[in-house]
């Protein structure tokens, strides 16, 4: 399936590093590799071609190595000369012989940014190698990228991916129109017609897409969700997970990556960029543009937006309904508006504005991790007796003044808190507007609340001896496997344990 293009998020793949477009949407190495397959299959040199078709020697070795897209009329006057289908060179699937697809996979393998920064010169696949020699050339590049990945692949390359893809949504707003309109397609063609998506929807978009779910009490401890490609099936837990994605979600984001043409993630920003598609295209799923911009229009008319109705009115959790609103509320309301995921010890687990707020950054941009302000609701609520609904706050703050309202929840990791805000002059729509709760901050100043009081410091600076506790994720690299943080072992081992038995359906059933 052919790989959904997103504008926005587009930057954050090299363009010189992805291999030339055909027709078909089949890249050009691919079809030059078929034409060559099956010119030699005929006994035909290059020359012998060209005659027939009407082009240079030289025109059809650029084709047949991927440097030259051809044109679709070309395509077909090769594919008659050759007795063979069109679509045979057209074809998406795995090349025709192991030897092409291994004389494919380097020469890309060359081509790449590593082997061109290294220097390493690189070597024709003709004839003349041995196949043997081919496999164990392909093999030690892909070790050698592999090596490179798992060397490279380290928190702080993941806070620098993370940082540039949330200045990429910022500037659009936190909106993708092209996943909206797939989304909305999706749903509408499975039978929504409003309100909450149901369980029963969600089957039967998987079953659109020839896929059974099923719901299984032993997903390897480093995934969410399995998909068995061979098979048709997506494995998912048994539960929703506390303060986590709710099943419909989880099956949704397994489906996007089928949806979206998703491939094998190529650097840790292509595997981040991937999972904020499939986050994205789930929430568009689950809360459709239609009925939410419907919905939140009646709200905003009636001065009356709040995220536990948004919540409630499409089944969602509350940090889910929270994040939706950063991707509509903007774009279709023209309201500017933050979101923040806090953890009970005062770190910013996730964010987002577009309106202002003062997020806290390290030196490379990112504010995973910082902590939040002590005087902001996202921190004073955990102080609230009262945590059934939302809490209300102004904050002053040197960027101007701040409307929140922040809810609570809990996961087995701990409690954290949701919190969506607006600019003091948007506070107008929301309820809670009227609230009398106000404060002060002057954060990201360390002065604020993060540098102790200085009469505290100087009495307890010499005379105390903290042990910390370690965060072992500062020390450890990324796991390296096919997709980054997955145990491929693992992985493989659940996939042979639970793949039907020959001659069964996708659910077991005998066919």
């Amino acid at each position: 399936m052919t790989r959904l293009r997103v504008a926005a998020l587009e930057a954050l793949t090299d363009p010189a590093d992805a291999p030339a477009a055909a027709p078909g949407g089949v890249d050009a190495l691919t079809v030059g590799r078929r034409i060559r397959h099956h010119r030699r299959a005929r006994g035909l040199t290059l020359a012998e071609l060209g005659a027939v078709v009407g082009a240079a020697q030289s025109a059809l070795s650029q084709v047949e190595n991927g440097k030259r897209e051809p044109r679709l009329s070309l395509i077909a006057a090769v594919a008659a000369a050759l007795d063979v289908e069109l679509t045979d060179l057209l074809d998406p699937a795995p090349p025709p012989s192991r030897r092409t697809a291994l004389e494919i996979e380097l020469d890309r393998a060359q081509r790449s940014p590593l082997v061109r920064e290294l220097g390493l010169p690189a070597v024709r696949a003709g004839r003349s190698l041995p196949l043997d020699a081919l496999e164990s050339l392909a093999a030690l590049h892909r070790e050698l990228a592999r090596r490179h990945d798992a060397a490279n692949a380290t928190p702080e390359e993941a806070r620098r991916a993370n940082t540039q893809l949330r200045t990429l949504m910022r500037a659009v707003d936190n909106h993708l129109p092209e996943l909206e309109a797939l989304a909305e397609d999706v749903v509408r063609s499975a039978g929504y017609r409003g309100g909450a998506l149901t369980h029963r929807t969600v089957t039967r978009i998987a079953d659109d897409l020839g896929f059974t779910l099923l719901h299984v009490e032993d997903l390897p401890h480093s995934t969410r969700t399995v998909t068995d490609l061979a098979n048709g099936r997506i494995y998912l837990p048994p539960a929703s997970i506390p303060g986590g994605h709710g099943l419909r979600s989880l099956a949704l984001q397994a489906i996007a990556h089928r949806v979206l043409g998703h491939e094998r993630p190529q650097s840790y920003a292509d595997f981040l960029r991937q999972r904020l598609e499939i986050n994205y295209f789930a929430a568009a799923c689950l809360m459709p543009r239609s009925a939410s911009v419907e919905f939140l229009s009646a709200a905003k008319a009636g001065k009356d937006i709040a995220v536990e109705d948004f919540r409630d009115a499409f089944g969602v959790t509350h940090e889910a309904a929270g994040h939706r609103l950063t991707n509509l509320l903007t774009a279709e309301l023209g309201i500017p508006v933050h979101f923040l995921r806090v953890g009970e010890d005062g770190a910013l687990y996730r964010g987002y504005e577009n309106d202002g707020v003062p997020f806290v950054q390290d030196a490379t941009g990112a504010i995973e991790g910082q902590p939040v302000c002590r005087r902001w609701t996202a921190r004073t609520v955990f102080d609230v007796t009262d945590r059934t609904t939302e809490n209300y706050q102004y904050t002053d703050t040197p960027a101007g003044t701040f409307w929140c309202s922040s809810q609570t929840g809990s996961t087995r990791e701990g409690g954290f808190s949701i919190t969506v805000g607006v600019p003091y002059a948007h506070a107008k729509w929301f309820r809670g507007r009227d609230t009398r709760v106000r404060a002060r901050s002057s954060c990201p100043d360390a002065a604020c609340c993060r540098r102790p009081p200085a009469d505290l410091a100087a009495h307890w600076a010499g005379r105390s001896w903290p042990s910390a506790r370690l965060h072992a994720q500062t020390l450890a690299p990324l796991p390296s496997g096919t997709f980054p943080g997955v145990d491929d072992h693992e992985v493989y081992a659940f996939l042979a344990a639970h793949a039907p038995a020959p001659g069964t359906s996708p659910d077991g059933r005998p066919d």
